[in-house]
């Protein structure tokens, strides 16, 4: 009896009504007045509570919010997790090669030429760059002559495979110039320098001397970014050690357009400059007969 009496008291002291007044502070002047119990005061409380574990919820639903959840695991997110560690695993592989040939070149500049014996079994690609630096002489000039014979066939035919026009003396020919710049180096055969060294002021753009097909544009430990050009009457020109290369094999290009800047990539450069070639029939000629520099 007197638990339901004390229940009774609760229920009637929840349904008592209240009246909430604001006023003014400074004038006290009444702004408004509210009437409320503690039941409707509760039931306000409960319905916003709801609402908002609602749109929590649907928040946690429907958007990235819920990764942020300690514990929640996303299948894709896996496998997104799994490629990205393959691919820094890869580059991880990379930089060291890269560490590795760059300290054997720097021992090669100093005159501590490293063997590939001295570098840790798992490097292989870094193993035969150093081998590559390590070719003696011999190996090199056999393989110039190869380079020349190959360059002699492309030279009989177009970039297309047709033949193309010869016969025409180069002294009849007109010839755009690389560059306009001091010669540090010129023509010399029998000394295998096939070409002649320009040096000019830096960024300066070389330029194609003729109409013609990119039959190469690539880089190599010798001449650093390197860029060969097939044009008509058997002629092929070589721009080398350049900074960059502003063509890609296959690019037709006209006479005097910009195919590279000047730079001193490569092994056998000692400064910025040009060292371009030019072949007619398979074999080298002396730029400096038929081009003013």
């Amino acid at each position: 009896m007197e638990e339901n009496q004390q229940k009774e008291t609760l229920w009637q002291r929840l349904q008592h009504n209240y009246r909430l007044t604001v006023m003014n502070h400074e004038t006290f002047e009444e702004v408004g007045t509210y009437k409320l119990s503690l039941l409707n005061f509760y039931v306000a409380l409960s319905v916003v509570a709801v609402v908002v574990a609602i749109f929590v919820v649907l928040i946690m639903a429907f958007t990235p919010a819920k990764q942020f959840i300690p514990g929640f695991e996303n299948a894709g997110d896996d496998g997104e997790l799994m490629r990205l560690n393959a691919e820094l695993d890869s580059l991880e592989e990379i930089r060291v090669a890269n560490d590795v040939y760059i300290k054997a070149f720097q021992n090669r500049l100093e005159g501590n030429v490293q063997t590939a014996d001295d570098l840790p079994p798992d490097v292989e690609k870094t193993k035969e760059t150093i081998e590559e630096v390590e070719e003696n002489e011999a190996d090199k000039i056999l393989r110039r002559e190869v380079e020349m014979n190959e360059i002699g066939e492309v030279a009989r035919k177009g970039s297309t495979g047709a033949t193309v026009a010869r016969g025409t003396p180069l002294e009849q020919m007109y010839f755009t110039s690389p560059l306009s710049g001091e010669i540090s180096a010129r023509f010399l055969e029998t000394k295998d320098h096939f070409g002649t060294d320009i040096i000019a002021p830096k960024n300066t753009p070389v330029k194609a001397i003729m109409d013609g097909h990119v039959i190469s544009s690539d880089w190599t430990l010798e001449t650093g970014n390197t860029l060969g050009i097939q044009h008509t009457n058997d002629i092929i020109t070589w721009y080398k050690h350049n900074s960059s290369l502003l063509k890609k094999a296959g690019d037709y290009v006209k006479a005097g357009e910009a195919v590279a800047i000047i730079g001193n990539t490569g092994d056998l450069t000692d400064g910025p400059h040009l060292h371009f070639e030019m072949w007619h029939g398979g074999k080298p000629v002396n730029p400096e007969d038929y081009i003013q520099f």
